[in-house]
């Protein structure tokens, strides 16, 4: 999916991601603080990494998710879509 404007006048990103529980660990303890991921349309995406505090698992975070960007290339909103 391309990072494209939608009518809610935000950009949208998909991509999949997957974190082991020890390499979160890194990121919960402020070790790191961004995630760089390759979206499926080939664009490397930055964001903090307190934004997937809502998809640990014991497993870690593991999915694919949609990332929604205002005009202005600021987070909005994050979702998981899949496995």
């Amino acid at each position: 999916m391309n990072m494209t404007d939608s009518g809610e006048n935000f950009r949208r990103v998909r991509f999949s991601l997957r974190i082991s529980p020890d390499l979160y660990l890194s990121y919960y303890q402020g070790v790191a603080r961004a995630v760089v991921v390759k979206s499926f349309d080939g664009r490397t995406i930055q964001f903090p990494a307190n934004v997937l505090q809502q998809f640990v698992t014991h497993d870690g975070v593991n999915g694919v998710f949609e990332m929604d960007f205002d005009a202005n290339n600021k987070f909005v909103a994050i979702r998981r879509v899949g496995d």
